[in-house]
């Protein structure tokens, strides 16, 4: 049996060395056939070089370059497609996902699990970080139409045949969580320790969650366009009654000549409500257009193995 451990770095000079350690302490106690594979997401710093020195050091560790900061996301996806384990375990770098919490999760999937998440129990971030995730997942889930847990994130352990069915999906709009629920199989989710962020600061501001959660549910659901069909609907509707009551007035001779102000209110209205619904049907047809085009969803530019 082998384990492989898939980790996107960026950002994460200072903690690759301790990140290594602790991983290897802990998948020795399962099997010696173990990899870690950390992809370096075009990082500012000097991860990669770290990366080198640890895989020089460890034979176990196996480090991927990406040619350009491709996003969290696609560096998973680059990792996941090298991997070669028959149970993968998707970790952030920042040590606030326990390497310890690796055996628990390992130890659930062998009672018959395909999926076995880490619902983050006490998260360790920020106030105003928990309060930006859960607005994110609430938004997620709106948009979505699938209830989201905003404790668990990427964090799991996977067996290949779910790895198999996420690598198999290749569109550009890449959520590893969602794609996990996706696919199916066998799940549950355990209580893990979450630990304080070990250095630095999360690239992850509001503006990036929000883009993110419009992109994921552009991505996997149809309901901002039938959002858009109720609001015009109900709109369509009130302007009907709205006119009938108008004819009313009229006919009773409450109003002789009829009213500026509500002629410019409902061209402003109606206007930014015609604006408002090309762009999100201009989103969708953008997102096609990404899809139409066939890129790869990376470019390695090195490899230490």
């Amino acid at each position: 049996m082998k384990l492989s451990i898939v980790s996107p770095v960026y950002k994460a000079e200072k903690m690759i060395d301790e990140l290594v350690s602790r991983i290897s302490k802990v998948a020795e106690q399962i099997t010696s056939e173990y990899e870690i594979i950390l992809v370096e997401d075009f990082s500012p710093d000097n991860s990669w070089l770290k990366i080198e020195e640890n895989a020089i050091k460890n034979p176990h560790v196996k480090g991927i370059k990406l040619s350009r900061n491709f996003g969290q996301h696609h560096a998973i996806t680059a990792g996941l497609d090298l991997c070669k384990g028959d149970w993968v375990i998707v970790m952030d770098c920042d040590l606030q996902d326990c390497p310890e919490e690796i055996g628990s999760l390992y130890n659930k999937a062998m009672e018959g699990y395909d999926i076995v998440f880490a619902r983050r129990a006490n998260r360790k971030d920020s106030f105003m970080k928990k309060q930006m995730s859960k607005f994110f997942y609430k938004l997620f889930s709106y948009l979505s139409g699938v209830p989201q847990d905003g404790k668990i994130a990427n964090f799991g352990i996977y067996s290949k045949k779910v790895i198999n069915a996420i690598n198999s999906m290749r569109e550009p709009m890449r959520a590893f969580s969602p794609m996990a629920r996706w696919v199916g199989f066998t799940k549950i989710a355990i209580d893990v320790k979450h630990n304080e962020r070990h250095e630095g600061k999360s690239s992850y501001n509001f503006s990036r969650l929000i883009n993110l959660a419009l992109d994921i549910a552009l991505a996997y659901s149809d309901k901002p366009l039938r959002m858009v069909i109720k609001v015009g609907f109900i709109i369509s509707s009130l302007s009907i009654l709205y006119a009938f009551y108008n004819l009313y007035l009229y006919y009773i001779g409450v109003i002789n000549v009829s009213g500026f102000t509500s002629l410019i209110v409902s061209i402003w209205f109606l206007s930014g409500l015609i604006i408002f619904i090309l762009g999100i049907i201009g989103l969708y047809i953008g997102k096609t257009f990404e899809s139409a085009k066939n890129r790869p969803l990376y470019l390695i530019d090195k490899k230490t193995f």
